[in-house]
């Protein structure tokens, strides 16, 4: 190697580094800012929920927003899996604040919505702002995109492993090159000890209990694992469908949360169902405790769904954790195993077959939970995946790998 392939690479290391830091820090920053100014929303709804029979108008703020002045950005998540897939022009760092906007608005008001997809659309429109700044190609491009997945993902929830790996899984992991891994864990974790200085923290869960691992605890964690697995694919489909009948019934967008927000608001204010808006993480945390009734997680699905489809802002994720979570508690009922790992298993589960990612909900579930229900995790996550269909919540997702190999070969025969 001569000196001047030396220098080179000390220069192109040099750069991804300080770039990571970049998009780290501010990334990073952008997610604590949300989660702190997405606490006080939330805290405003709890105490003035009045506020919820203003959802129609929060909702056409909403529309009409996007429709004037976001009409580039309003697939979200889905136009960073395309761009990366298919890389044509730097997404607008307005998609930033829009869905910053959009999301507290849907919080503030009552929507039953996450906050992953807003902190993943943040990463991702400021990382892909260096493109141009440092004169980067398509691949070097396309690495870009996965660092701002990666660092909203791990600031977001504070889970810099699982941040790192659902940002190459999600994108489909096969065509993922070394540096991209590498650079994926470094700007998690330079995002996550951002979020870690603004002194923002995230809700933490614990699984005090575990039985021993035998043939009877196994066959349990399969067939449950399997629910899990539909109920994922119950979520996505339901989403999808709110979404096309929207699009199909009323033509003009802005008019579509307006409309969707007059049915919620009416549902979660007028009829009690106050528990479904908003994230839903008190209710998350009292289901490894106190078992839910059944019908919790498909209200969750039920208002998750046609919040979102309706043409409100935020994220899939951690209502997915609502379902998972509270179907596992209520499983608890009828499963012998403990409410808290039941319920840990349905909260990663779900997640994974939702969202094709079943190695980066595994690493999530050992970062929250510890190492010691890992298996237990493990095996959830890999049945949900397998078991929640080749149809996820993120339409433009491409699915490879086993699991497409598995549904490919269905489809064959039938």
């Amino acid at each position: 190697m001569n000196f001047q392939n030396s220098k080179q690479i000390l220069f192109t290391t040099v750069k991804w580094f300080f770039i990571c830091l970049l998009i780290g820090i501010l990334s990073g920053s952008a997610s604590a800012f949300f989660l702190v100014t997405l606490e006080w929303v939330t805290h405003f709804r709890i105490q003035h929920n009045w506020i919820i029979w203003l959802l129609p108008l929060g909702g056409l703020l909403v529309g009409l927003t996007y429709y004037y002045w976001g009409e580039s950005v309003a697939k979200g998540n889905n136009l960073l899996l395309e761009e990366y897939e298919s890389p044509k022009k730097t997404i607008p760092f307005k998609m930033a604040p829009l869905v910053l906007l959009g999301t507290l608005l849907t919080h503030l008001f009552g929507g039953s919505a996450g906050r992953e997809g807003t902190a993943v659309q943040m990463g991702g429109a400021i990382a892909d702002q260096f493109t141009k700044l440092f004169k980067l190609d398509i691949s070097e491009r396309k690495i870009l995109i996965i660092l701002g997945i990666s660092a909203g993902f791990a600031s977001v929830f504070g889970t810099p492993l699982a941040g790192a790996i659902f940002a190459l899984e999600v994108v489909y992991f096969s065509k993922i090159n070394l540096k991209s891994i590498f650079l994926s864990f470094l700007v998690a974790y330079a995002a996550y000890f951002t979020v870690e200085f603004w002194q923002v923290k995230h809700t933490h869960y614990n699984i005090p209990e575990v039985p021993e691992i035998s043939l009877t605890t196994l066959s349990y964690t399969i067939i449950i694992s399997i629910v899990f697995g539909f109920a994922a694919l119950l979520f996505s489909r339901t989403t999808h469908l709110w979404g096309s009948l929207f699009s199909k019934y009323i033509k003009y967008p802005p008019l579509r949360p307006f409309v969707g927000g007059i049915f919620l608001a009416i549902a979660i204010a007028g009829f009690g169902f106050t528990k479904f808006s908003g994230l839903g993480v008190p209710v998350i945390v009292d289901s490894f405790s106190t078992a839910n009734p059944w019908y919790d997680f498909l209200l969750k699905i039920l208002f998750t769904g046609f919040t979102l489809g309706a043409g409100f802002k935020g994220g899939e994720v951690t209502p997915l954790f609502f379902v998972g979570a509270t179907l596992g508690s209520a499983l608890s009922l009828v499963v012998p195993m403990p409410i808290a790992l039941l319920a840990g298993m349905g909260f990663v589960a779900v997640f994974s077959g939702a969202t094709h990612t079943p190695i980066a909900c595994t690493i999530m579930g050992l970062e929250l939970f510890g190492l010691q229900p890992g298996l237990f995790i493990a095996i959830a996550c890999t049945v949900a995946y397998f078991s929640s269909g080749p149809v996820g919540i993120y339409k433009s997702q491409i699915v490879r790998g086993a699991k497409y190999k598995l549904y490919r070969k269905l489809n064959s025969n039938f």
